[in-house]
């Protein structure tokens, strides 16, 4: 297995909230990798445990993740000249993934942060990039534009919390509609040892986890239909080279 320094391995803690018209909240585990896009990880043997590949993320299935990231921030006039984009996600583990978001922090040649990247996958295989100039503190206003549970439409916007990670992980995202309570998600984690003991562990104690946390997602969405919450429209959603 060879990692770059700058690749961490996260054990995270994801949790939702909802407020109404019906309260709910869960807690659930998961792993994050933040990976530099242009040097990834090498895991050899063991690279079916953790994989990163283009078409689990934005833009074309067949180009790098690299290509994909420059091209999105090209169209918004955005030009790292090269500078360095780390990716925090879920891996594909035995060739399953879902990341129900995933984050880029993109610097340019000095190394300065010059925008962060949020994109937010559906379980009904749908994906948006929100182009995020976050505060020094990784704050953030972006409008919704992508269909995610069905129990909101895609009216609202996102208050974000996107710092920078190091040993410690938080993200969160904060869904604000007018006359209705926020409805929160969020993730935590703490760095784990890149090695190869940790990625066969987490392979043993959290196996299939891309699935389990899309299977959870779907479970506790039946839960709150069968508590009756109104199921709202799904639009279609453009998306580009998405397979």
């Amino acid at each position: 297995m060879r990692a770059p320094a700058s690749t961490r391995i996260y054990a995270t803690s994801v949790h939702h909230a909802r407020k109404e018209p019906v309260a709910h909240r869960f807690r659930t585990r998961s792993q994050q990798w933040l990976v530099d896009v242009d040097d990834l990880p090498q895991l050899g043997r063991l690279a079916p445990l953790a994989r990163f590949e283009s078409r689990d993320h934005l833009g074309d299935p067949g180009r790098t993740l690299r290509q994909n990231v420059d091209t999105f921030l090209a169209s918004r006039g955005v030009d790292l000249e090269g500078g360095r984009v780390m990716m925090l996600a879920v891996p594909r583990v035995l060739g399953t993934v879902f990341n129900p978001i995933s984050v880029f922090w993109c610097h340019d040649r000095e190394g300065r942060l010059v925008c962060t990247v949020v994109e937010v996958h559906n379980t009904y295989g749908d994906r948006h990039a929100y182009l995020v100039h976050a505060d020094e503190r990784g704050r953030a206003e972006v409008d919704k534009a992508l269909y995610v549970s069905p129990f909101n439409d895609v009216s609202g916007s996102y208050s974000l919390l996107v710092p920078e990670p190091d040993d410690q992980l938080r993200v969160q995202v904060v869904l604000r509609r007018p006359g209705h309570a926020p409805f929160v998600a969020g993730m935590t984690g703490r760095a784990l040892p890149v090695r190869t003991s940790t990625v066969l562990r987490l392979a043993l104690t959290q196996p299939l986890e891309p699935l389990a946390v899309s299977a959870r997602i779907r479970i506790h969405g039946i839960w709150l239909w069968l508590r009756r919450l109104p199921v709202q429209p799904r639009p279609s959603h453009h998306q580009e080279a998405v397979q």
